[in-house]
């Protein structure tokens, strides 16, 4: 299981080495591309100096000059412009009445206190009106802004509604799991002395990895906030798969190109992503540890290479047993006395011929150990049985004609989901992108973890499919790193998250432009980034009607994006979430979260929403219904 064949990179045609050129120097030149004004403000900004050479506005460089006339004929005739601001056509979708639910919404979820104590507050309503009429009130509120209905057949009105008006649906039955605080304290204390960082051997060393794998605590409580199932049996999974089975199925028969949603930790014990997270980490932490004592510090993921034969010499006097010498050269036709990290990390895909490879140091004790100790028979199982329900999710994915989406969790889950979802996108992916993994950019590694897989995908000749987004769970991160005192792996504010999000953005817009195969969804609710999307598809010459570049906002918010770019012809979703009010509060806790921060930091959705509503009164159109 999970064996990697490397294989050579994907061959290109001799008409796009130019455009191969253009982009390899826009990659070393800058890790933003320069957008409008405004972003490049906040850049400036958020840097407290002098800007940087490379973050200032730059005419085309003269190397890209022949690569940009060869798509200037193709690109010309069809640029594409989208206006943002006219409310008549992003709100003909919708009735009056959900335009002022929305703005009621909207300003209810700019309130700190009650965003901080939605939870609390919810209780006691339900409380006082009971469950029923508080159901009721929700989905005249909160729920109806932004779930789509209870199950797969109610939501289907509201799908075929906004296809009608060219916006297209992720279906995501809103099913999330996590675990107790005294689960992963438990986890933790089995852990963390065995833990690979990236310090030396020694006291700091110790001290950084104990530190570091204080994130695999919860530090929400008996049961995090975002937990809707207390599963613990495979039957639950198996139910759940079911669930987004359907989801699938109906995804497919509601349009022709659907994408459809899933949380892998609906699908497999939490505890078991916990451990496989763990061990995953630790492997990575290892080898950026070794890069270290070779030198390679400060240089990004894919250029740290370790040299072989000092990786032997060094491995062999802390009492490693294993020939990874002898491993490496003779399972690479093209050995150059060099591995980088996805070569390090085959050694975990082929670990049951490597098991005796696989060791990473242990703090307490001083010596190596067994990177697989605490990962027993039974978590083989689960891992087996986990991956059987992905790839049977994949296989009703492919068959019904949809996309399917994984969307991002947790970070003490996320390096098991991610692998698991490499995994079936090897198996899926070989000639059309069927599953898309989500990528996190408030993270600190996001750009790392990018630059990672599309690499990794060239050298074994699948398509990278990706959804890029901001991030969902900052202020949980937030809190938990601060509570148990460990690095925040959040970035450290909203305009380095948007740096962040522009240069993983660019990265993979720029292999979209060179392998026609890779596919990208920008799941963004800032104007500024789908402009900058839509600026850089016409500088390569990627069209709308490509389907290669996707766009896709959260249902309930940003309609003044979403329904214009639908219009103008551009792929665009909404995600559409779904399920009983009583399963997806957490949800709409976490909506009201991530609200909280866009509209305060954004009046602009507001102040349209307004427009439209008195150009409604002044019209006479208040009354106003959708015709479709």
């Amino acid at each position: 299981m999970f064996r990697v064949r490397t294989v050579s990179a994907l061959s290109r045609a001799d008409a796009e080495g130019h455009l191969k050129r253009l982009v390899f120097n826009r990659r070393l030149g800058s890790t933003v591309t320069p957008g409008s004004e405004q972003w490049q403000a906040d850049c400036e900004g958020s840097r407290g100096g002098a800007p940087r050479a490379s973050a200032q506005p730059q005419p085309p460089r003269k190397s890209g000059k022949t690569a940009k006339d060869r798509i200037t004929s193709a690109s010309a005739a069809n640029k594409t412009s989208v206006n943002f601001d006219r409310t008549k056509e992003a709100y003909k979708s919708k009735d009056s009445l959900e335009l002022l639910r929305s703005l009621v919404v909207f300003k209810l979820c700019s309130y700190d206190f009650l965003v901080d104590n939605n939870t609390e507050i919810m209780d006691l309503g339900k409380k006082i009106l009971g469950q029923e009429l508080f159901d009721q009130l929700m989905k005249v509120t909160f729920y109806g802004q932004f779930v789509a209905g209870e199950d797969h057949v109610a939501i289907k009105p509201l799908i075929q509604k906004n296809q009608a008006f060219g916006v297209g649906s992720v279906l995501d039955y809103s099913v999330e799991e996590d675990i107790s605080q005294k689960e992963t304290k438990s986890e933790e204390k089995s852990s963390c002395s065995s833990a690979a960082g990236k310090e030396s051997i020694g006291e700091h060393y110790k001290r950084k990895n104990i530190e570091a794998h204080k994130q695999f605590g919860d530090s929400q409580g008996e049961l995090n906030k975002d937990c809707t199932y207390l599963h613990a049996d495979e039957a639950k999974c198996d139910q759940h798969m079911e669930t987004f089975i359907k989801c699938i199925k109906a995804s497919g028969g509601s349009s022709i190109d659907g994408f459809s949603a899933i949380k892998v930790s609906a699908l497999g014990r939490p505890q078991f992503l916990l451990r496989f997270s763990e061990v995953l980490v630790k492997w990575q932490r290892f080898f950026k540890f070794l890069a270290s004592q070779q030198g390679k510090n400060g240089m990004e993921a894919l250029e740290q290479r370790l040299e072989l034969s000092q990786l032997q010499e060094f491995l062999t006097k802390v009492g490693a047993k294993g020939d990874f010498y002898g491993w490496f050269t003779g399972n690479k036709d093209d050995t150059k006395g060099y591995i980088d990290i996805l070569d390090w990390n085959s050694l975990i895909e082929n670990r049951d011929s490597t098991s005796d490879l696989l060791v990473v140091p242990n703090v307490k004790l001083g010596k190596l150990e067994p990177l697989l100790q605490t990962f027993t028979t039974e978590d083989e199982k689960q891992l087996k049985r986990l991956l059987q329900r992905l790839l049977i999710l994949a296989k009703h994915a492919s068959e019904n004609g949809v996309r399917l989406m994984v969307d991002a969790e947790h970070t003490y889950f996320q390096p098991a989901i991610s692998k698991l979802t490499l995994e079936t996108q090897r198996m899926f992916n070989r000639e059309k992108p069927v599953v898309f993994n989500t990528y996190q950019c408030y993270l600190k590694e996001a750009y790392e973890n990018v630059t990672m897989d599309v690499e990794l995908s060239k050298r074994e000749g699948w398509s990278f499919a990706a959804k890029l987004v901001r991030g969902a769970y900052m202020y949980q991160e937030r809190s938990r790193a601060e509570e148990l005192g460990y690095e925040d792996p959040i970035n450290p504010d909203y305009e380095t998250t948007n740096r962040m999000y522009h240069k993983c953005l660019d990265y993979v817009l720029d292999e979209v432009a060179l392998n026609k195969k890779a596919n990208v969804m920008v799941a963004s609710h800032n104007e500024d980034t789908i402009k900058h999307t839509v600026r850089r598809m016409n500088e390569l010459g990627l069209l709308p009607t490509e389907n290669k570049v996707f766009f896709g906002q959260l249902l309930g918010m940003c309609d003044q994006i979403s329904f214009p770019l639908g219009q103008a012809g551009f792929p665009v979703y909404k995600y559409v979430p779904y399920g009983p009010v009583s399963e997806v509060m957490p949800y709409l806790s976490r909506r009201a979260q991530e609200n909280r921060g866009f509209m305060k930091g954004a009046q602009k959705e507001r102040e349209l929403l307004w427009k439209e509503l008195k150009r409604r009164l002044v019209s006479g159109e208040l009354l106003y219904r959708p015709v479709y």
